[in-house]
């Protein structure tokens, strides 16, 4: 566990939807600074946008200087190595990934690393893992035998819509998650192709996606993915159960969100949470709640207990 007396230094790698939020939220996070921005080399010769002019933006985070927590806003099918590679330097990680099915193995991957190097990582630092884990946990705990429902959306899947983005042959895509209740979802996947690539073959990588396997998935080719973007999502949580021997007890967490600008906002609290834990890994649930706010620990509990 660390204690600064001053700013905690935040390195953003990547720079796409979440890292261009990440970016707002460093910038209003009062005991924290930016320590600069990390993208491909690939980017470095372009244009810098607007909100980067006079930000260190560099290929390697060791130009940064001092870094106490990297925020990883890369693909989620990118994010354990490069966690690895940071964590190795010393340097507290969070990410957001959330293939929810390979979490444990992640987990216990970047532990043992982060344990090897005196470092601390936060991984599936999203909404959904992350957030709505949380509320998961602290519906079973009020109720220990029932179940529990969560529907998403409907809306905008970053981490499907990067993942059909991946495949050869799409320009661009975009996945919509809608909820047919129960825990049940709908996937909706629009995919603009580069010229002459075969709709037929890039459908089938789809449907064969861990992302997408699951679920009932329909793909549809379009003409101009953008003309169908809206960066809302949401979730319903409900869990009907038991507490003690008293059954019928009913819970329900509703929310209607911009994906981005929220999952952001978890990292970056989550980055704070990391310079208060041992070294290791964890998810959400794992870390006190009160380490993810910024303030007096005394003036937190009078205010929110």
């Amino acid at each position: 566990m660390t204690k600064l007396d001053r700013p905690i230094r935040i390195a953003i790698v990547g720079y796409g939807n979440i890292g261009r939020y990440a970016l707002q939220a460093v910038e209003e996070a009062p005991d924290m600074e930016l320590a600069g921005v990390v993208r491909r080399q690939s980017s470095l010769g372009r244009a810098l946008p607007k909100e980067l002019q006079g930000v260190p933006v560099v290929a390697e985070i060791d130009e940064l200087g001092k870094v106490d927590v990297a925020v990883l806003c890369t693909p989620t099918r990118e994010t354990p190595p490069i966690a690895q590679q940071l964590l190795a330097k010393g340097i507290h990680t969070v990410d957001s990934f959330d293939i929810h099915s390979e979490i444990v193995a992640v987990r216990r991957q970047l532990d043992e690393t982060a344990k090897a190097h005196q470092a601390v990582a936060i991984l599936a630092a999203g909404w959904d893992p992350g957030t709505d884990s949380m509320v998961r946990a602290i519906m079973e705990f009020m109720a220990p035998y029932g179940i529990t429902y969560t529907n998403f959306g409907p809306g905008m899947s970053m981490g499907h819509s990067v993942a059909v983005r991946a495949i050869e042959g799409v320009k661009d895509a975009l996945s919509l998650t809608i909820p047919i209740g129960t825990g049940l979802h709908r996937r909706m996947v629009y995919v603009e192709l580069e010229e002459g690539v075969d709709f037929a073959a890039v459908k089938e990588r789809i449907l064969r996606d861990p992302y997408f396997v699951n679920d009932e998935t329909h793909v549809i080719q379009v003409p101009d993915v953008k003309q169908l973007v809206d960066r809302g999502h949401g979730v319903l949580m409900e869990r009907k159960g038991v507490s003690g021997q008293t059954q019928n007890q009913l819970f329900k967490f509703e929310m209607r969100i911009n994906n981005p600008a929220v999952t952001s906002q978890v990292m970056i609290a989550s980055a704070r949470a990391a310079m208060r834990q041992k070294p290791g890994a964890y998810t959400l649930i794992e870390i006190p709640i009160i380490d993810f706010l910024c303030g007096d620990r005394d003036e937190l509990i009078g205010r929110l207990v």
